[in-house]
């Protein structure tokens, strides 16, 4: 039998919510997407290197990971990431880069309608 364990971190829950709240206003899907995704037990979340949204975000898109970007690789492009977390050499590395380091929140508040977002993981 499938153990349904509920999550108690006030501020995924909070997220969570706007991020459907948001995909049903704006009509973008894809925060509902994300949104699902960050429901899905922990163990299962995206971890995401920066060599991979290296090779597969372009300089205009946002990178959007549902889950945690770590720093393996080198990023050569200014690139904005968008993130549940990130472990803090790949926050210095993208400061390197010369590219931005946000949260999923501020993504969602700056880019409502989703546009030009990469979904990595």
């Amino acid at each position: 039998m499938a153990r349904h364990i509920e999550k108690t971190n006030p501020a995924l829950i909070s997220l969570i919510a706007d991020l459907k709240k948001s995909a049903y206003e704006n009509k973008a899907p894809i925060w509902k997407d994300i949104a699902e995704r960050l429901e899905k037990p922990h163990r299962n979340w995206s971890e995401v290197n920066l060599h991979r949204i290296d090779l597969y975000v372009h300089e205009k898109e946002t990178a959007l990971i549902p889950g945690k970007v770590l720093s393996p690789g080198k990023l050569t492009k200014k690139v904005s990431i968008a993130a549940w977390s990130f472990s803090e050499k790949a926050h210095e590395k993208i400061k390197k880069a010369g590219g931005k380091a946000l949260t999923i929140e501020e993504l969602l508040k700056n880019n409502p309608k989703g546009k030009d977002i990469r979904i990595v993981g």
